[in-house]
């Protein structure tokens, strides 16, 4: 490790945060939230533990960072993969039936969190580990971010579906995202049920795949949500 230099310009610091940022999710490619230590990560990092506190307040707090940003990067990809809203007043509409524009969006929900294994893993460890160890300052400045992400996703889910209103569109995102922390680990087994499911086919039917799950959920959830809906 070489002799820490303190950074002296607000680019030399954003290059040590990038840095962490980046040793994180190098460490989140090879191993679960749980194994991730703050030692190893500033070793990674190239700096001493205390100098990565200078720029983040705990393990948690990094990590906390990292799904906003990773919450940031999945809805950029989505808005450009989701197809535009009809202009307003020119009586168009999206194609296709309610079922079937519910059923698409569902799919592309997804397919596209199915490919991303971090973000996916640092949402299931949000409640349970990742706000812990932060102080309110930090828990403020995540939550009042998970609003204007929640809130970004609300819109988009309205493009394809604008039967939902507002207050439905919030409750299919929010189920939806309830989904995939429930699912994600339960879709990851050990090795040892591997082996299990392996060397007894029975078993097979316990298996789940993430992203058949997360879509059937989430189009039952929006036709369910449609169907409640007063005339």
């Amino acid at each position: 490790m070489v002799a820490f230099q303190r950074a002296r310009s607000e680019e030399q610091r954003e290059a040590r945060r990038r840095a962490i940022l980046d040793s994180a999710v190098a460490m989140l490619d090879e191993m679960p939230v749980s194994d991730i230590s703050l030692n190893e990560l500033s070793r990674r990092a190239g700096l001493a533990k205390s100098n990565v506190l200078r720029y983040f307040e705990s393990r948690e707090a990094i990590l906390l960072e990292l799904l906003d940003q990773r919450w940031k990067q999945w809805l950029a990809d989505l808005d450009g993969q989701l197809l535009p809203a009809p202009d307003a007043g020119d009586g168009t509409g999206p194609a296709g039936t309610v079922r079937e524009r519910g059923d698409e969006l569902a799919a592309l929900l997804a397919g596209s969190l199915d490919s991303r294994q971090v973000l996916c893993d640092l949402l299931t460890a949000q409640s349970s580990v990742l706000e812990h160890n932060v102080s309110a300052e930090v828990a403020i400045r995540f939550k009042r971010a998970s609003l204007d992400n929640i809130a970004t996703l609300v819109a988009m889910v309205r493009r394809p579906l604008p039967e939902l209103g507002d207050d439905a569109a919030l409750r299919v995102v929010v189920l939806c995202m309830a989904f995939v922390t429930a699912a994600w680990p339960a879709t990851r087994p050990s090795p040892s049920v591997l082996a299990a499911y392996e060397a007894d086919p029975t078993l097979a039917v316990l298996r789940i795949d993430f992203a058949t799950a997360l879509r059937e959920a989430t189009a039952t959830v929006i036709s369910g949500i449609l169907a409640r809906q007063p005339s």
